[in-house]
């Protein structure tokens, strides 16, 4: 069976945070810290992926790499993918800024994977009604049975996520890359808790849930 490697991308610089919140405290570590363990804990290696400028003081952890970031999300997960070995039956690409994803929801996208999909995603039931918006007028009221708000990690089989970026394009998540290809893309259950930080009350809402983790 192939090793299983993650891109842990913290290149971003935070634009509508305020600042590159992948480094900020989360209960005595970093924000990214939490999405490394993770990672670390359910893969077989780990590429970190962080501001060019950040690259010279990062100390990786045992069992992981870190390379320079690229100027989009795309660009990163590339800088990130040519880090991982040739060798690799599958990429499970995660955003830092996603600290509570459990090791549980990375292993939950592998299987799936392994179970026969180029890809998997985690996806949670659209709860609020959804409104499509032209000029400030409403022109549509989208079904929301047919929706699911994607999250990560996602998992990919390895020479399918390298072709899916062969043509350096850029997308909000590498699952949409794969799709475009007319890949087989699934979803498995996501996690409320699994919220993405973007702005600075997603940090408090974020050390809310942690409660008492040290």
């Amino acid at each position: 069976m192939g090793s299983v490697w993650a891109i842990v991308v913290a290149g971003g610089g935070g634009a509508r945070f305020g600042g590159p919140k992948q480094f900020d405290d989360l209960h005595g570590r970093r924000v990214l810290d939490w999405a490394l363990a993770a990672a670390r804990a359910a893969c077989d290696g780990v590429v970190l992926v962080v501001p060019a400028d950040r690259l010279a003081a990062e100390d990786p952890p045992p069992g992981a790499s870190v390379v320079a970031g690229g100027a989009t999300r795309s660009a990163s997960v590339r800088a990130g993918l040519a880090a991982v070995p040739a060798d690799a039956e599958m990429v499970v690409v995660h955003d830092a800024a996603r600290p509570l994803a459990g090791a549980e929801l990375f292993e939950r996208t592998v299987a799936a994977v392994r179970a026969g999909a180029d890809a998997a995603i985690p996806g949670v039931p659209v709860t609020d009604t959804i409104k499509r918006v032209e000029g400030g007028r409403v022109v549509e009221t989208v079904d929301r049975s047919r929706l699911v708000a994607v999250q990560t990690p996602q998992a990919f089989r390895a020479e399918v996520l390298r072709r899916a970026h062969g043509g350096e394009r850029e997308a909000t998540d590498d699952a949409a890359l794969v799709e475009a290809m007319g890949g087989r893309v699934v979803v498995v259950d996501g996690d409320v808790r699994n919220l993405k930080l973007t702005s600075p009350d997603d940090l408090v809402v974020a050390r809310a849930l942690l409660g008492g983790a040290p």
